[in-house]
């Protein structure tokens, strides 16, 4: 890092902290177009984001070049959009891979990026702005810091209140964003209030048996569960089971049809075919592994429901080529079906056993 000195400032200009906005006193040297306050704030950004979109930061904070005609000039705006809104979609989806992690504080910088690069592009009242004041609200709730999290909400709701063309998808986040804050400050009735909505809202969207609405229903059966009404929540983690087992149990057929009848699309080596982005590969792994660790322990009432969750995460692994984690659901799911499912079943689950040893045990080209 170089220290910035204030007489090399042009005169006018305030350069501010790319976290905290406050008056910037360090330059990143790699790219030299990101400033920061100090190095705490330099560190937590180049963990969380800076390291991997550094370079291009360079063609979107510097002068244009001079184009001879209208013809390169919107050119060379249509490629500054284009990588505007690469940088937009790829902040936004770091960020949302380190809240599905866990990993609250790392997503605050990412989710800042991508709410900046939306106000550089779409203004500074657009309900593009929304989905990043709902990761940066959702970052606050995890580090405890209730109050900003309201505020990032409030910010995000009248939003959407002035807008006129807000998508259910977006209403949808808005709403399980509200959900979770009230379940924060453990007032469930409007938890279930705003969860109902957001469940409905991805329905318009997405349709009901979809991924992007099982989140919705995960986090309403959660609702239930703090609430000990075990029925309704059970009812509820059994939907978001199935949902994630049919859509990867599909991936799944698909690519053992084809190595059944030899056919090489992709290649001899396999490839990642979950059809997911990294952030909803987490939010499969988080949302999937919290309902094992439920059904575990209530596993002597419906042990066939921890095979099946064992099952799916299996799956997901398998699709994700961690053969080992895979390996590991599917023999702990096959031990279990031998103690208490119908020989079918645990056929099913030894051929998945068989699949993966066998991909486990090819050697990487």
């Amino acid at each position: 890092m170089n220290v910035i000195y204030p007489l090399s400032v042009p005169k006018g200009r305030r350069l501010c902290c790319e976290v905290c906005e406050a008056p910037a006193e360090r330059m990143c040297t790699a790219c030299t177009v990101t400033y920061y306050c100090g190095p705490v704030h330099q560190k937590a950004d180049w963990a969380s984001i800076h390291e991997k979109i550094c370079q291009l930061l360079i063609p979107l904070r510097t002068t244009m070049p001079f184009y001879n005609s209208e013809e390169e000039r919107q050119h060379g705006l249509q490629q500054l959009q284009k990588r505007q809104k690469h940088l937009i979609e790829f902040c936004y989806t770091v960020a949302q891979k380190y809240l599905f992690e866990g990993r609250h504080e790392d997503a605050v910088p990412a989710a800042l990026h991508s709410l900046r690069f939306r106000m550089n592009m779409h203004g500074l009242n657009s309900v593009e702005l929304v989905p990043a004041y709902l990761l940066l609200a959702e970052a606050s709730l995890g580090l405890g810091r209730i109050v900003q999290a309201e505020e990032y909400l409030s910010q995000a709701r009248w939003t959407v209140l002035k807008s006129t063309d807000c998508s259910n998808a977006t209403h949808s986040l808005l709403h399980r964003n509200l959900g979770l804050l009230y379940m924060a400050k453990e007032n469930h009735d409007e938890a279930r209030y705003h969860l109902a909505n957001d469940i409905y809202f991805a329905s318009c969207a997405f349709g009901t048996e979809d991924i992007r609405t099982s989140g919705g229903y995960f986090h309403l059966a959660n609702v239930f569960h703090d609430l000990k009404k075990m029925e309704l929540a059970d009812t509820l983690y059994t939907k978001v089971s199935e949902i994630w087992y049919a859509y990867l149990n599909n991936h799944y057929q698909v690519l053992f049809q084809a190595r059944s009848q030899q056919t090489d699309l992709l290649g001899k080596q396999l490839v990642n075919d979950t059809g997911l982005d990294e952030a909803q590969e987490a939010e499969a792994i988080q949302i999937l592994t919290s309902i094992l660790s439920i059904r575990e322990s209530t596993f002597d009432k419906a042990p066939q429901k921890t095979v099946f969750v064992l099952k799916t995460l299996s799956m997901l692994y398998f699709l994700m080529l961690e053969c080992s984690k895979a390996k590991e659901y599917a023999s702990r799911a096959l031990s279990l079906a031998e103690e208490h499912l119908s020989v079918q079943e645990q056929k099913v689950i030894q051929e998945l056993l068989d699949i993966i040893s066998t991909e486990e045990e090819q050697p990487i080209t």
